[in-house]
């Protein structure tokens, strides 16, 4: 699969500029990028479900794509969604039937020829096929002639995707294959593909996946001049990112010093310099010849210091944004007096059938991940301890002067029309607003700082969020699936951020990446309560 010089325009919204890529037999393309840079964009196009502005594209015959949404009407059946994928093999199996019947008048011919499509396409297997397929994507105990209405969107996205690897294409297109699906699933998927014989393109947030799967990384990032493909998994892009960075930085800096010392040599060392010697009375000549020669050099030292000058002024490189980071808040904006002892403390609370937990306890340096499946009740326990969930019984203890902050899963603002350099500024107050403005935050881009909040995309709101809190930072830091909605290099960063920030983080995650790089302690839950935990170095 190649594509060369692509480029798409919705409107006078330029999404793709000049993108190309080339994935061979055996390769496994991972397309990154922010919500937005054009990853569902590209892969339609590769799928030739589009037609570019510009560009290029050369594609196998047989290119299946897997969509974020069910192409199917709601009115039809499981079944009906897999024998759509199974109509080729089916089709076999009849001509060799038919072909089988022909065999009494004589045409051995025909039946060779649909016996050999027959074993090319496995069509003994491809029943067995299918349900090693649903069973390994979680699905196959459901009744496939249940219609599409009457299963969860996760269960038909799971089925779409079985529908399409029973399909066989030579080549794979993929918009996010893991949302919906399990461990145990991601863990199938992952070695489906790395068994697929054919080129895989695919676009995907999740990091542990892209780390199992991709051969190659194509960033699509919008702020870079080209784009840039990376090779390996997303542990060595982060590497070639880190490097990246760092080779970023020194420019920078190498820069930033050549222009200090252009800038002295301009306005400085050049008007000072002088012709210094004291020539005889008589010797005239000799300083006006002197004089003159040391002009000259003092004019062209000038003119040579101005041309680097003006020049590294129009082409130095920006400096490198400031990385997500809690080491500048003070840590005496979280002294509660006593260091020790507990922050937060949920006793014999029960909400319902959502949450029944005896008792769970933050202290000031706490570092807690809770995991589980959709309802095991974590997003309900964060509630609880942020006070915004009510308790049927039971009771909640804080600490006296007690900061908690959250960022929840779903960001919704009061006043969509308000900007997000208001919301900032009533929640911080004007003076703080002004010496700590928003943007230095580096969650919100100048070009959205004064758009209405509800014209942002659902990361950028998210972002927003995280910059309120921030901006009057908790003591105890609650986080609801927090890398969610947020790009790849935000996700790794705030990660990264949370061992140092001065205060208690208590996180719900259902993220591989971030649960299998967690150094703290673990809280699992399961049908509201807690039923396991494990605290670093004990056991």
């Amino acid at each position: 699969m190649k594509a060369d010089g692509l480029s798409r325009t919705y409107g006078d919204h330029r999404v793709l500029t000049d993108v190309s890529l080339t994935v061979s037999t055996g390769q496994r393309l991972g397309l990154i990028g922010e919500n937005g840079v054009g990853k569902s964009t590209l892969l339609r196009l590769l799928a030739g479900m589009e037609a570019a502005d510009a560009g290029s594209i050369t594609r196998p015959l047989r290119t299946g794509i897997l969509w974020q949404e069910v192409r199917f009407a709601p009115s039809q059946t499981l079944d009906d969604l897999l024998e759509s994928a199974l109509s080729e093999v089916r089709a076999i199996e009849r001509e060799l039937e038919a072909a089988a019947n022909a065999l009494a008048d004589g045409d051995e011919g025909r039946y060779e020829r649909a016996l050999e499509a027959a074993e090319l396409a496995g069509i003994w297997t491809i029943d067995s096929r299918r349900d090693e397929l649903l069973d390994g994507l979680g699905v196959g105990g459901i009744p496939l002639t249940r219609r599409l209405s009457e299963v969860s969107g996760g269960q038909r996205s799971r089925f779409a995707l079985a529908a399409l690897l029973l399909e066989g294409p030579d080549a794979l297109l993929l918009d996010e294959p893991t949302n919906h699906l399990d461990d145990d699933a991601c863990a199938f998927l992952e070695r489906q593909l790395k068994n697929w014989s054919g080129p895989v393109v695919f676009a995907s947030h999740d990091r542990a996946f892209l780390d199992a799967v991709a051969t190659n990384l194509l960033d699509l990032d919008p702020a870079r001049d080209t784009r840039v493909t990376f090779g390996g998994n997303y542990s060595d892009y982060l590497v070639a990112k880190a490097e990246e960075r760092a080779r970023w930085e020194r420019r920078f800096a190498q820069e930033q010093d050549e222009l200090k010392a252009l800038k002295y040599a301009v306005d400085v060392t050049a008007r000072s310099i002088a012709f210094s010697g004291r020539p005889r009375d008589n010797d005239k000549f000799a300083k006006h010849f002197k004089g003159g020669a040391l002009d000259k050099q003092i004019s062209r030292r000038i003119r040579n210091a101005s041309g680097r000058l003006d020049e590294l002024d129009r082409t130095q490189v920006r400096k490198p944004p400031a990385v997500l980071s809690f080491t500048g808040i003070p840590s005496g904006s979280h002294a509660l007096g006593d260091a020790e002892g507990v922050l937060l403390h949920v006793a014999d609370a029960r909400i319902g059938d959502r949450l029944d937990v005896a008792s769970f306890r933050v202290e000031p340096q706490s570092r807690i991940l809770i995991t589980g499946c959709n309802g095991a009740g974590k997003s309900t326990l964060l509630g609880a301890l942020a006070g915004s969930v009510a308790l049927d019984a039971g009771f909640v203890s804080r600490r006296k002067g007690l900061r908690v902050g959250m960022l929840e899963q779903d960001v919704r603002f009061g006043d969509p029309n308000a900007s997000p350099r208001r919301l900032f500024r009533d929640s911080v107050g004007e003076k703080r607003a002004e010496s700590t403005p928003l943007v230095s935050l580096g969650l919100i881009a100048p070009r959205d700082i004064d758009r209405p909040v509800g014209a942002l995309s659902i990361g950028q709101q998210r972002r927003l969020a995280l910059a309120l809190i921030l901006a009057k930072p908790p003591h105890v830091f609650l986080l609801d699936e927090p890398t969610n909605h947020l790009s790849l290099s935000l996700a790794t960063e705030l990660e990264d951020a949370l061992g140092a920030y001065p205060g208690a983080v208590v996180v719900a995650s259902h993220d591989r990446w971030l649960r299998s790089n967690w150094d703290g302690e673990r809280v699992e839950m399961t049908d509201g309560r807690v039923v396991a935990r494990d605290t670093p170095g004990e056991g």
